[in-house]
């Protein structure tokens, strides 16, 4: 029994020796490092958009902020240009 139990030990570290060294020689290969880079490139690509949105929520924020402030300091609305619309609807 305990011959048959080390040989399973044997066996299985073999393999997973075996799988890790062809994981690591593909990784060194041309192909493995495009592919690494192809998949860096999209994190990449990923981060810039979320980037992007977060830009843009905060933009959309502070506008919101900087309106309501306008509006109570003055009393106007701003973008509501009466003479924009007017002209709009004359053509």
């Amino acid at each position: 029994m305990k011959r048959i139990f080390w040989l399973g030990v044997g066996v299985a570290t073999g393999v997973a020796l075996s799988r890790k060294a062809t994981r690591t020689a593909h990784a060194v290969t041309p192909a493995g490092i495009a592919g690494n880079v192809s998949d860096a490139m999209r994190e990449l690509a990923g981060a810039i958009g979320a980037f992007g949105a977060d830009v843009r929520a905060g933009m959309v924020e502070r506008e919101e902020e900087l309106t309501d402030t306008v509006e109570r300091r003055s009393g106007i609305t701003p973008g509501a240009r009466p003479h924009a619309r007017a002209r709009r609807a004359n053509g």
